[in-house]
């Protein structure tokens, strides 16, 4: 490890360094404490003296035959001769929560498999980008209740995104965190992945038999804030190492400690976190929480840009796209703040993708007004491309839209339970046409009723009612008709992909989209009132062909699928629109040589 680079928080690989490094013979023992007044190794029931190295603020100590799977912590005296014991900041392995010691472990031991993927992936600018987001622990459940791991869970995950078309998968927070209710997001262990599924070894296997099946992996990421137990990172060596030393901003909104990110070793900590899972997981991505909360003191613009959490992104996103070949960055970020997904040389924070949260909360209002009022609101939809091109947008229909009240996709939808599914089938054609890389969270593609409850797997059963197995079928259809189609993905960010052809029709609620690519265009028809209506569409083309109608009655609407063909009027294409529905027409697919 370059020191200087440490201290001055430019250093992407502190853990090759700290940590404990297992050998059979000698396992090293490294921690960086510059504040304490010495530290024992906790070992075996043996407290094993550490000594000061290099500048005095490392300690070491090495262990002739440990073994793998044993645990240990360090015990750190402070200045009044008290102590704290802690787990290792840069352990590879905890113990499974509730207890917290750290776990000796052979981090080098597995071989990957997927040189093929990481030579060929990509960031996906003109290509699909379809993310299921889950929980690793209430996607499904055993028989008993009890947790799959990495790697039981492997071939029904791959199986299952295959079966509904998504090509990604993003895992919610999996750095060590020692309250099921805080969902990983109140990490206690930065480069132990939770032991609640398993070791490292098997979280490696589950990402490398995603790959060989062309799944891509992300990381949800958290570079912002850091559980308060004392056991952790909390005044690790007796003073504030990793936080501030003041509550005025040193304490989140959530409870948690705020990372100083205008401290060096604090900045190497999570750059080194964050090139870890990259480099040595071969995750393909992060998305990382809470960036409103990097950029705006406590996420607050009336307080101002934090220009030293600012400089730490460019610097850490700058870094791992170096280190790390066409990996994706992903920021969760709220703010209007501008450059977000501006390379950083080019004055932007580096990030590839910004979550759209406004698109969300609009499509999301607009579905949830009853359809008389709705006219009031047609340009909540077409707004989004008011300013689509300040940024490289992501669409999210996140976990965050299903907790706290909030209730489902599917419950949000205005009306009764019948007339919710088509309101959402029409809703997801919609996102899926709009402009922009897409995620959905676990349950909303078959029309889950239930909040999320972390404690609990997805109502599976619902899959056994017509209603939401078509649904289901519906989704899955739709993201392989996304997934198939370029004119749906390659111009996202690029002037000429995307027109409305029809965007007011306020007081009948009909829009009409073009998307077109190199090689095709397809047209989208919506009507989204709940009366049935008629729709010229200026289109002369005789090849033009219904891909998919959300009110096909196999996906529980009224039309058939086999009346694919379109029924031409003297000044275009007469469509029969029903209630709550939309069409996606492909108009002109060209030779692809």
């Amino acid at each position: 490890m370059d020191f200087y680079s440490f201290y001055t928080g430019f250093c992407f690989d502190a853990y090759k360094f700290l940590g404990a490094h297992y050998s059979p013979v000698n396992t090293v023992f490294r921690t960086f404490a510059p504040n304490a007044a010495g530290i024992n190794l906790l070992y075996n029931g043996r407290e094993i003296p550490m000594q000061r190295i290099c500048d005095g603020n490392f300690y070491e100590t090495t262990v002739e035959k440990a073994n793998v799977g044993e645990t240990y912590e360090y015990r750190i005296y402070h200045a009044d001769g008290g102590y704290t014991d802690h787990c290792d900041p840069y352990g590879f392995q905890s113990e499974m929560p509730p207890q917290h010691k750290s776990v000796i472990c052979d981090l080098g031991k597995y071989s990957f498999g997927d040189d093929k993927w990481l030579e060929n992936r990509s960031v996906c600018a003109d290509m699909p980008l379809n993310i299921y987001e889950m929980h690793l622990g209430s996607w499904r459940r055993k028989a008993d209740g009890g947790l799959y791991s990495y790697s039981e869970i492997a071939e029904p995950l791959i199986s299952y995104l295959k079966e509904a078309g998504y090509n990604y998968v993003e895992f919610m927070p999996i750095c060590e965190y020692p309250c099921d209710e805080s969902w990983g997001y109140q990490n206690t262990g930065f480069f132990a992945p939770t032991s609640r599924y398993g070791n490292p070894d098997d979280l490696m296997r589950l990402i490398d038999n995603l790959h060989q099946n062309n799944i891509g992996v992300i990381l949800d990421f958290v570079p912002v804030h850091f559980a308060v137990d004392e056991f952790a990172l909390a005044r690790y060596d007796g003073g504030a190492l990793y936080e501030y030393p003041h509550n005025a901003v040193g304490v989140s909104e959530w409870g948690s400690y705020n990372f100083m990110h205008s401290r060096g070793e604090a900045r190497s900590f999570l750059q080194s976190s964050a090139n870890y899972w990259l480099s040595e997981f071969h995750f393909d991505g992060l998305r990382m929480d809470a960036v409103s909360r990097i950029i705006y003191w406590q996420g607050d613009k009336n307080r101002g840009v934090n220009g030293n959490a600012v400089d730490f992104i460019k610097v850490m996103n700058k870094g791992l796209k170096e280190r790390n070949k066409n990996c994706i960055l992903i920021a969760e970020d709220s703010t209007d703040y501008r450059g977000v997904t501006l390379p950083v040389d080019m004055g932007g924070l580096g990030f590839d993708y910004k979550w759209d949260m406004g698109f969300m909360h609009d499509t999301l209002e607009y579905f949830q007004t009853q359809p008389d009022l709705r006219p009031q609101h047609y340009h909540k939809l077409t707004f989004s491309m008011m300013y689509f091109g300040n940024e490289k947008y992501l669409l999210p229909f996140s976990h965050d839209e299903v907790v706290h009240g909030k209730a489902t996709i599917l419950q949000k939808m205005n009306g009764q339970y019948e007339n919710k599914f088509p309101q959402a089938r029409a809703m997801y054609l919609y996102v899926a046409v709009h402009p922009g890389k897409k995620l959905n969270f676990m349950g909303n593609e078959f029309g889950q009723l239930r909040e999320w409850d972390e404690k609990r797997e997805q109502d599976w059963d619902l899959r056994k009612y017509p209603s939401h197995d078509g649904f289901f079928r519906f989704m899955s259809d739709l993201n392989k008709i996304y997934l198939s189609h370029s004119a749906l993905f390659e111009r996202d960010y690029y002037n000429g992909g995307f027109s409305w052809l029809d965007c007011h029709r306020e007081s009948q609620c009909v829009y009409a989209v073009k998307r077109e690519s190199k090689s095709e265009t397809l047209i989208a028809v919506f009507n989204f009132s709940d009366k049935k209506q008629e729709y010229i569409l200026p289109l002369s083309n005789t090849r033009a062909k219904i891909l998919i109608n959300t009110d096909w009655n196999i996906y529980g609407g009224t039309a058939e699928p086999e009346a694919k063909h379109l029924r031409f009027a003297e000044n275009g294409i007469a469509l029969d629109l029903a209630p709550f529905s939309g069409l996606l027409i492909e108009s002109d697919r060209k030779d692809e040589n």
